[in-house]
């Protein structure tokens, strides 16, 4: 059963820019496996595990499907993993802004003031 370090892991399959990030991303406590907090960065992931991770304020919940030794494409680094992500888990979705990709509107802040406040 192939195996690699979740910090390679995670830099090859491009969750993350660098294995430094990769590192701290893990330290920090937001990378799972298989529901149990990784706690170094040399955890071993192997086929078949599932991984959460929070990048970017993102969640990301997805299954090793393959690992490699090398940095891949972009496109071939989406065939090491199958993305479990549930749909509802944007920012946008829980905040319940209505983005069109710009900054937010003077009601959307009026919103977000409102939420914020607890009125």
């Amino acid at each position: 059963m192939p195996e690699q370090r979740l910090d390679k892991w995670l830099w090859s399959a491009r969750l993350v820019k660098t294995r430094t990030g990769a590192a701290r991303l893990i330290a920090a406590g937001k990378v799972r496996i298989n529901s149990e907090r990784a706690l170094k960065p040399s955890r071993l992931v192997r086929t078949g595990d599932v991984v959460t991770a929070m990048p970017l304020g993102g969640l990301k919940v997805l299954r090793v499907i393959d690992v490699t030794e090398r940095r891949v494409s972009a496109s071939l680094a989406q065939t090491l993993y199958e993305d479990l992500t549930p749909e509802d888990t944007t920012p946008e979705k829980t905040v319940g802004l209505s983005r069109t990709g710009k900054r937010p509107t003077k009601r959307d802040r009026r919103r977000l003031d409102a939420f914020r406040s607890g009125g």
